[in-house]
């Protein structure tokens, strides 16, 4: 089995389901230039987004989220213009409910 696909079965294993939203929002790819990511679902362990930058698994990116700030996250999955990630750390609770508040909204 190719190894996108390997990962891409392992990044369905989640801890809880994921919000839809469409939020455009300003990222930065692992080589620190501009990375403008739609990010289609998240919780506050990780996002789907669409992305045209080509990432590879494993590659670090950092993304700028209203109410939390800046937020680094792992590259669990590539395929077909969407990238799964996997925040560095947990986004709590409190601001997690506030950022998906502003998400929806707009």
């Amino acid at each position: 089995m190719p190894k996108a696909m390997q990962n891409l079965a392992f990044s369905d294993v989640r801890r809880e389901d994921r919000d839809e939203v469409y939020f455009r929002v300003k990222g930065f790819g692992p080589d620190a230039r501009d990375l403008p990511l739609l990010i289609v679902n998240i919780s506050p362990h990780g996002m789907m987004s669409r992305c045209d930058a080509p990432l590879d698994i494993g590659d670090r990116i950092r993304i700028t989220l209203p109410i939390v700030g800046v937020v680094t996250s792992e590259v669990r999955w590539s395929l077909g213009g969407r990238i799964g990630c996997q925040f560095e750390t947990a986004i709590d609770l409190a601001s997690y409910y506030e950022l998906l508040a502003i998400m929806v909204r707009d």
